[in-house]
């Protein structure tokens, strides 16, 4: 990450204005003044499409029981479940992405969207993950992008971890990071970003602390215009 502040990013999109993870919540974030970028969430269709949707069923958003994947990306962009190919199409170069890997065996399909949209560097862009071993399929698939690793805390196994894992940073629960974790990462040759932040005075302590991002909502995600 070449930015010296700290970058807030739209968690989902601006779910206050659309749905999380449409294009609509994501168009809006970027319409916010202060909000850098957006962090979404990325799962296979059945015939193997990426889209954007957090949970493995469209239960909670769509109102729908079907899993993502029992579905193919015809069928779940009627559901308002847009393709990563639409969404990055719709972003353009300029905002900050954290595209983060929901399931496993994403293999090169998402990779080779990411790397059309975006280069083989990954400029202005992290992929992030829980799963280990989508993050271990990126370093194979995109070498040359910057990877965090999501995780509740800071502790030495979880940072043993990512630096094992190839990682350039941890993506972690905001309240597990303190000065002392912090330097504890810093040590370790990662950047530390915080995952989800609501209120502005906790995105202000985690910026005078140097955290490299925040992913934000609600009124965070409402910063002071740059």
């Amino acid at each position: 990450m070449s930015d010296d502040r700290t970058l807030r990013l739209a968690h989902r999109g601006d779910w206050r204005v659309a749905p999380e993870n449409t294009v609509a919540a994501l168009a809006a974030a970027m319409r916010v003044p202060g909000c850098d970028g957006v962090e979404f969430d990325v799962r296979l269709s059945r015939d193997r499409v990426p889209v954007l949707l957090h949970d493995p069923t469209l239960a909670r958003v769509q109102g729908r029981p079907e899993r993502v994947d029992a579905l193919d990306a015809a069928e779940l962009s009627r559901a308002s479940v847009p393709t990563l190919a639409e969404v990055l199409a719709m972003l353009g170069p300029g905002p900050f992405l954290d595209v983060e890997l929901k399931g496993d065996d994403h293999g090169d399909r998402t990779a080779a969207v990411l790397r059309a949209a975006r280069g083989t560097d990954g400029s202005r862009a992290v992929v992030s993950s829980f799963d280990p071993p989508s993050l271990a399929a990126v370093v194979r698939h995109l070498p040359g992008w910057t990877l965090w690793l999501n995780a509740v805390d800071l502790a030495p196994a979880t940072l043993s971890l990512a630096r094992g894992l190839g990682c350039r940073g941890v993506s972690v629960l905001w309240g597990a990071i303190t000065p002392a974790s912090f330097r504890r990462a810093h040590d370790a040759g990662l950047s530390v970003a915080a995952w989800t932040v609501r209120r502005r005075a906790t995105f202000g302590r985690l910026e005078r602390l140097g955290v490299a991002a925040c992913c934000v909502e609600a009124a965070a995600l409402d910063g002071e215009p740059r």
